[in-house]
């Protein structure tokens, strides 16, 4: 059975004010309206279909756990609240993300609209993630690329996470400060890592510096970044 709801025009200043206007914007979908039962703000049947909307003034954790508490009397659950509270404007797409993961439609008031409205931003059902195969890639190719398990999760870095690219940057900058200019093939082969032609020509940190046709030696900004990482300077050297 559709549950989808449409735009209807309101007006509303506080939470004791929300229910009025949602309770005729239901009317308008068919429904009949009543507030507090069984502890639900709001109860709306049609046919045989049950929709339960709880309203508040914020978003916050209070509202959600109401909300996957009202499941247990219906699977068309929606969330009611005001559309300028700051997290919405903030974290609007999140938070829609956020009430499809757990299944409850979200509806808002406009309250400074001059025709004013209320608005469906999504309805209860099951969350249908989009494909994630490549960035699922992505995640497992950094994970098994990376050397060991050097950052604290949880945990602001002074000078950045370090990441399997890093490493493997890093690997080439200690063996240039041990070797002096050489070139990349060389490089490569020693350190054991393909991509050191490419990592060099892009010199995303500025820690190498070109002089001639694929050699390279570390730059001034490698020789001062290096100590910041000890421990793989040193693993890495050759």
């Amino acid at each position: 059975m559709k549950t989808g709801l449409h735009v209807i025009g309101i007006n509303m200043l506080k939470e004791s004010e929300l229910y009025p206007p949602i309770k005729e914007f239901l009317e308008q979908q068919g429904y009949a309206v009543k507030a507090e039962i069984k502890q639900c703000d709001v109860v709306a049947l049609r046919d045989e279909l049950i929709l339960i909307v709880e309203l508040k003034l914020s978003i916050n954790l209070t509202i959600l756990l109401q909300a996957v508490d009202r499941l247990k009397y219906s699977d068309t659950i929606y969330i009611g609240v005001p559309s300028n509270i700051p997290l919405l404007k903030r974290n609007r797409k999140r938070i829609v993300k956020l009430m499809r993961l757990l299944g409850i439609g979200l509806i808002v008031v406009h309250p400074r609209s001059k025709i004013g409205k209320v608005e469906v931003l999504c309805d209860p059902g099951e969350y249908k993630p989009r494909q994630i195969k490549k960035r699922s890639e992505q995640l497992l190719g950094e994970f098994f690329q990376r050397q060991g398990d050097p950052n604290l999760g949880g945990t602001a870095t002074k000078h950045g996470i370090m990441t399997a690219y890093r490493q493997q940057a890093l690997a080439i900058a200690a063996y240039l400060e041990k070797h002096g200019a050489t070139k990349a093939s060389i490089i490569a082969e020693a350190i054991g890592v393909p991509k050191t032609r490419a990592i060099l020509y892009n010199n995303v940190y500025g820690w190498f510096e070109r002089q001639g046709k694929g050699i390279y030696s570390l730059s001034s900004q490698g020789m001062a970044d290096i100590p910041d990482w000890p421990l793989l300077s040193k693993t890495f050297q050759n």
